[in-house]
């Protein structure tokens, strides 16, 4: 297949060009109108698929409620908003329920599905601080286990690839250590750490930071906490959910300028309440939740914070337009950023030769016109729709040159049409 765009997202800029893939991968990237395309997306921005890393539920449907058919329905519906590549989330809970949530993913993964693809699957809690908990329930916080860890790989079929935990109540960082040498992510978060605390916890093997501002100890300029090891340690990863509310359009600036263009990710940390009106009322992790006017999830006894229902093309429209990071840096957040995390930006996050055709389609508006998954169009209706509209506009035509046809047929010998002005 042949796709083609006057802006295609290479090597850092958009230029006239040609993706031809092969199956799942891209194999050529050929100049503008060099070959015949198969889809021509005109003027639309072509760009690498979204990466969202940190994301729970979606229309009503929780990773934690383990059911195949919510999963599958998430996966392709996701698209949408031009996600290629997903880590569903958990959220503290008992032991037996996060080992369901994770044989779940494994058994949907094991029989396949439709839409984004799941590259991980990540774990926030149960090893979190009580202080730092927000919106996750409290009477199932717990110390760092090394054994129900093993334990929820093992139910993940693999699949476990980021553990959210507050690394100071990890005694002597043996549970840090574990997951780095076993390629799990330990992403610092929901954390009441001083920033020597978390700078040590990052010298034994953590390497991300969840959901930056939210659910751990500030910045201060005495001491600080984890908010200052997650601006200055430069080989760290920060997690940002963009949705205006959960930090300052100002607060968002200072991440990128500390962090710069490639350790910054972008995530929507969405609910299961993602995809309902403002108003609706849901359970979230036994609390109840409701979502509000400016589309944030919030505990309906506190007013807190509980997650967002944002979405990826919404993020980078918030991080562009509203908050003035430039486009690279906004895009690679989404992009080839989570890719580089998990460690597979060998093969996903960019448009380039010998990598997944993950890509999305956006206007000027950020409206997602289509979402290929792995060489896949994802958005059949859309497609339908701009195939029904060409049909339709090219019989209009059809139509107008038969009549006109008829008209010029129906004049007398020597006769003549009446010019614009009538005369």
């Amino acid at each position: 297949m042949i796709i083609q765009s006057r802006r295609v997202w290479i090597q850092g800029r958009f230029i006239p060009a040609m993706i031809e893939t092969t199956g799942t991968t891209i194999t050529a990237i050929h100049d503008y109108g060099e070959k015949e395309p198969d889809i021509d997306h005109g003027n639309a921005r072509i760009v690498p698929g979204f990466i969202d890393i940190h994301t729970h539920g979606y229309k009503g449907f929780d990773l934690n409620d383990a059911n195949e058919e919510g999963l599958r329905t998430w996966f392709k519906e996701i698209t949408a908003e031009g996600v290629t590549g997903i880590c569903p989330t958990t959220i503290t809970q008992s032991h037996d329920v996060l080992s369901a949530a994770l044989k779940n993913a494994a058994e949907v993964n094991r029989k396949g599905y439709e839409g984004a693809r799941m590259l991980g699957i990540h774990l926030e809690g149960p090893y979190l601080d009580m202080k730092y908990k927000g919106a996750q329930p409290e009477e199932h916080i717990r110390k760092p286990d090394i054994d129900e860890l093993e334990q929820f790989r093992e139910d993940s079929g693999g699949l476990l690839k980021i553990v959210t935990m507050a690394c100071e109540h990890d005694v002597g960082f043996k549970f840090t250590r574990h997951c780095a040498e076993n390629g799990v992510i330990v992403s610092q978060g929901h954390s009441g750490a001083d920033a020597d605390m978390a700078l040590l916890a990052g010298a034994n093997g953590a390497r991300s930071f969840t959901h930056v501002y939210n659910g751990m100890s500030g910045f201060s300029h005495r001491g600080g906490g984890v908010v200052n090891a997650a601006l200055t340690m430069d080989d760290c990863f920060c997690e940002v959910i963009a949705d205006g509310h959960h930090c300052s359009l100002g607060a968002l600036r200072v991440l990128f300028e500390m962090k710069g263009k490639h350790r910054v990710i972008m995530v929507t940390d969405s609910l299961n309440a993602k995809g309902f009106p403002a108003g609706t009322k849901l359970k979230f992790g036994g609390n109840e939740i409701m979502i509000t006017l400016e589309g944030t999830a919030r505990l309906t006894l506190t007013r807190k914070l509980a997650g967002s229902t944002l979405r990826m093309n919404r993020g980078l429209q918030v991080l562009v337009e509203q908050a003035g990071i430039p486009f690279e840096a906004a895009l690679n957040a989404c992009t080839c950023n989570p890719a580089a995390l998990l460690g597979i930006d060998d093969h996903k996050g960019m448009i380039s030769v010998g990598y997944d055709a993950d890509l999305t389609v956006l206007n000027d508006g950020y409206d997602v016109l289509q979402t290929y998954v792995v060489g896949q169009p994802c958005l059949k209706e859309q497609e339908e729709e701009k195939c029904s509209r060409k049909q339709k506009k090219n019989g209009k035509k059809s139509e107008q040159l038969t009549q006109q046809k008829k008209s010029s047929s129906s004049l007398k010998p020597g006769a003549k049409l009446f010019s614009r002005s009538g005369k």
